[in-house]
């Protein structure tokens, strides 16, 4: 998860995460090289006292100027449409899991079991204990298998929600009345915390996300579990 004044990405937790982080360093070279050719030239333009009053065109460094920005567009679209193919794709997900946003909680219903489905409500400040963290923690968390391609249904019942976890690369409206999805696969075991990330209402900010991913072997017992509590 995130820390204080901490200026980078949170760390990766899934390989369509791993891409963005790894494209976002390529454009941030690619804007620092513009930026470093275009203060050079600033600064060189204004300190020289050297002038030519009868230079008015050059078809040369027209071509140059018109061509590798052309180049440079090229070296950035490419990627990024990759990676939106890539968070497009859903290939024989194992486990589907539909996320209900509410005013102002969760809820999670696993399709693939008959009676498996519960609500997730941020635990009140005065309630946590040492350890958890304030406005983050719920007390229900997603629970999901590591290595498993995960896909989920994403819907609201009254107004806009956005279910959204940074380190996962994941981030779906919740639109009344139309289902949305997407899907992601934690690469490692982990919680991993996200947030409501469309307006929704006065307590907007009191609806966190939390992921648990675990092995399959305790995603079976944690299933099992909560069928016999059901």
């Amino acid at each position: 998860m995130a820390h204080p004044s901490q200026l980078g990405f949170q760390d990766a937790a899934s390989p369509v995460m791993e891409e963005l982080l790894h494209f976002h360093d390529h454009a941030l070279m690619i804007v620092f090289l513009i930026s470093t050719l275009v203060l050079y030239i600033i600064v060189a333009t204004v300190s020289t006292k050297l002038t030519d009053k009868y230079i008015l065109d050059s078809q040369e460094i027209e071509v140059i100027w018109t061509i590798m920005p052309a180049v440079i567009l090229i070296l950035i679209a490419l990627p990024s449409l990759r990676i939106l193919y890539l968070m497009d794709e859903i290939n024989d997900p194992h486990l589907t899991v539909k996320t209900m946003g509410h005013q102002w909680y969760w809820s999670y219903e696993y399709t693939d079991y008959d009676d498996l489905s519960f609500d997730s409500y941020m635990i009140p400040t005065q309630d946590l204990t040492p350890g958890q963290f304030r406005l983050l923690e719920t007390d229900h968390r997603m629970v999901i298998p590591v290595d498993s391609p995960i896909r989920v249904l994403v819907s609201a019942e009254d107004v806009l929600h956005s279910w959204a976890v940074p380190s996962l690369g994941v981030k779906m409206d919740a639109v009344p009345g139309r289902l949305n999805q997407t899907a992601f696969i934690v690469s490692r075991p982990g919680v991993f915390y996200g947030q409501c990330s469309e307006i929704c209402g006065a307590n907007h900010s009191f609806m966190p996300i939390v992921v648990e991913a675990v092995p399959l072997e305790h995603f079976e017992n944690w299933s099992s579990l909560m069928l016999e509590d059901a």
